[in-house]
């Protein structure tokens, strides 16, 4: 069952695209915040706050190491927006699907070959 708050967090997070940015590098491994601000050119306190709107969705896991916050991918509520996202792909499937049905049942226009 898809949870309605889970999916207004991670579409409202994922609306961002710095945030998209930052689910694409993580995409690659594990990464620091310093290292996640360094080619944007955002201050560590800025990255942070990006990274805290993912955490709080659950895309983004982070972890103290050290002196550093270490962030990776946090996939669960992924998981929930995709299977929303598929229940309407396979609902307007079928009705695309009904409508060729019907143009197809449908003769042509009176004084024309079909």
């Amino acid at each position: 069952m898809v949870h309605q708050h889970v999916l207004d967090r991670v579409f409202a997070s994922l609306a961002d695209p710095t945030r998209r940015g930052i689910l694409i590098q993580l995409g690659d491994g594990p990464a620091t915040i310093g290292e996640l601000a360094e080619p944007t050119g955002m201050s560590l306190t800025g990255m942070k706050k990006h990274v805290q709107v993912l955490e709080d969705a659950g895309l983004v896991v982070t972890e103290k190491v050290g002196r550093s916050r270490q962030c990776r991918l946090g996939v669960a509520p992924l998981d929930e927006a995709m299977a929303w996202i598929g229940f309407y792909q396979r609902l307007w499937a079928r009705r695309l699907d009904g409508l060729d049905a019907y143009f197809t049942l449908q003769p042509g226009p009176k004084g024309q070959d079909s």
